[in-house]
């Protein structure tokens, strides 16, 4: 069996890189830790090689098996710096970046959309990612100047689902929103003051969401350009919603009006 590799190795430093958007970028790869991430990137042929230490390899026997990719045995040293979490699961993947654009979004349009704008928290992005998922949505853009989805801490909020539906950079929202009503759907930007209550709005049509980050919610250029401004009905004392919360209530409304919801 060969040596363990270790934090010093040309593989591993070149995988380390990755933690940096940057080095993503540049790559086109990224990194998936832990067994839940490593699984949901091999179903989709995304794994190019695996780093795996003594212990993971023994309790992850059955899906190293099922990698047609490297997989190269590393030190616990060399784990730690592959790792961005506390306590490092001992098993990473080095994938490639999906390469879904909003033109292959709209090209068989989907009926629900979640568009989260300017969301710098990956936490926050990862778990809307989630419910879009969860919702039935046919993708996520998220648009402006948003977290890259591909960092750790994005793709572990998602827990697998950012596998599971098309996630889109889109950098140009009116240019994305366009696109979205020309593939015919509504449009509906979520604000404070919005002119419809969400239980009264028509959510029967297909509909693309447009949530702002609960700091400073959305542009309102991009608020005053959507068919209609939604408002969500609150009897508490809180002003407003996390951005994943509001999508949460949001998306679900939608799926639920449009049928997209199974019965379990």
């Amino acid at each position: 069996m060969p040596a363990a590799l270790t934090e010093r190795s040309a593989r591993v430093v070149a995988a380390v890189k990755l933690h940096r958007h940057v080095g993503r970028r540049r790559a086109g790869r990224f990194l998936a830790e832990g067994p839940n991430l490593v699984e949901a990137a091999c179903a989709r042929g995304l794994i190019r090689e695996v780093f795996v230490t003594e212990a993971a390899a023994q309790r992850h026997a059955p899906l190293l098996d099922a990698q047609d990719c490297p997989v190269h045995l590393v030190t616990e040293r060399a784990a730690k710096a592959l790792s961005d979490t506390v306590t490092p699961a001992g098993l990473v993947a080095v994938c490639d970046m999906p390469a879904t654009r909003l033109e292959d979004v709209v090209a068989a349009p989907p009926r629900l959309v979640a568009v989260p704008v300017a969301i710098g928290e990956p936490g926050n992005a990862g778990t809307l990612i989630r419910i879009a998922d969860a919702m039935g949505a046919g993708a996520v853009l998220l648009g402006g100047h948003s977290v890259d989805p591909y960092n750790g801490k994005c793709l572990r909020a998602s827990a697998g689902s950012i596998f599971s539906i098309p996630v889109v950079a889109a950098p140009d929202v009116p240019a994305a929103a366009a696109a979205l009503r020309a593939a015919g759907l509504r449009v509906l930007a979520t604000t404070i003051d919005g002119a419809t209550r969400l239980d009264e709005a028509d959510l029967a049509a297909p509909t693309a969401w447009l949530f702002g980050a609960e700091a400073h919610g959305l542009p309102a250029e991009l608020a005053a350009a959507a068919d209609d401004r939604v408002c969500i009905p609150m009897s508490g004392g809180a002003e407003s919603l996390n951005v994943a919360a509001a999508a949460a209530i949001c998306l679900y409304q939608s799926a639920h009006a449009l049928g997209l919801l199974k019965r379990p």
